[in-house]
């Protein structure tokens, strides 16, 4: 089989490959398709190290081509949407349900080989099935969109509240259409103008850049009062959490996704004189099948976020078009 084989930074080999074989509890999926993200990105650039060699790739469509005896979970045949971290279940955290925060986590494409390759050996309760009528386009964010449906679910939005989403990237423009659904008004807030008119088609009833002198004071125009009750950030900078704490109203809750990599300032004074409330949200626990359910009710809208497609075999044009300004999501058609 063809996999991308990475064997440092920046040295990435499209070559030919052992096919896997399943072992017991596993299954082996023939990858349709297959999105690129930042963290394939930093791994890529070494900012991000693994151990080499390494075939990246997490957010997977595909199916099922073996399975072990001992599997019932999945058939072979079936089509799959791949839930790419899985816990030891055995520690404190993941009894207690916290299999998110486990500490021997394991991440297809990360800890272990991943799926920028035709063929993946994974677990299979990484496996869920994919709804008939949906199609690759339509299930290749799930991934992602389950990591937004758990961060908006820890804001608890209610409906007819205002909330600013902090970041129009491809986890925030997917927890924009969440918010719709859950009948909140919504804000994006960004670096930039240019993702503004799709975000207004996904139904953002505004917009604003942060470089704009009186970004706050349009936070406060948009909810009518002294700022949104709450703010989802998806930008994972410092300077994203910085304007998620300015857009919050007293007493409001801000949800905080993107994962900063330079230290974060916090004006501690300020959330405990306004009482505002800052959830963390880690990947995801239990909502793979609700992001399922939304793209295949139509509820969000995830075709309109990929901006780029490629063959496995140009695999690096891939990861330049990933950097360039005009990417939301770069898809790998295997």
């Amino acid at each position: 089989m063809k996999a991308a084989i990475l064997h440092g930074p920046r040295d990435l080999r499209v070559e030919t490959a052992r096919e896997p074989r399943p072992e017991s509890g596993d299954v082996v999926v023939r990858i349709v398709a297959a999105g690129l993200c930042g963290t394939d990105y930093r791994i890529w650039t070494g900012e991000r190290p693994v151990a080499y060699p390494r075939v990246m790739g997490h957010e997977l469509v595909g199916h099922v081509e073996a399975v072990a005896s001992d599997v019932t979970r999945v058939r072979s045949g079936d089509r799959v949407v791949v839930e790419p971290n899985y816990a030891c279940g055995r520690c404190p955290l993941c009894r207690e349900g916290n299999r998110n925060l486990c500490l021997t986590r394991s991440a297809i494409g990360i800890d272990v080989d991943g799926g920028f390759a035709e063929l993946v050996r994974l677990p299979a309760r990484c496996c869920w099935p994919a709804p008939p009528a949906a199609g690759p386009d339509a299930l290749l964010l799930t991934e992602p969109l389950a990591v937004v449906v758990r961060a908006v679910e820890r804001g608890a939005p209610r409906r007819g509240e205002s909330v600013a989403i902090v970041g129009a990237g491809t986890l925030g423009l997917l927890a924009l259409q969440v918010l719709r659904a859950r009948g909140a008004r919504v804000l994006v807030v960004s670096r930039s103008r240019r993702r503004f008119a799709l975000a207004s088609e996904l139904g953002a009833e505004a917009t604003h850049t942060t470089g704009d002198v009186g970004f706050v004071d349009a936070g406060r125009r948009f909810s009518g009062r002294e700022g949104v009750d709450l703010v989802v950030e998806t930008a994972g900078s410092a300077e994203a959490v910085t304007h998620a704490l300015e857009l919050v109203r007293p007493g409001g809750r801000v949800v905080l996704t993107g994962l900063p990599h330079e230290p974060t300032p916090v004006p501690f004074f300020s959330v405990v004189r306004r009482e505002v409330t800052i959830t963390g949200s880690m990947i995801y626990q239990d909502e793979f099948p609700e992001a399922l359910r939304l793209v295949d009710s139509g509820a969000v809208r995830t075709a309109p976020l990929i901006t780029h497609r490629f063959r496995l075999d140009r695999i690096g044009e891939a990861f330049a078009a990933h950097a360039g300004t005009a990417s939301i999501k770069v898809a790998l058609e295997i």
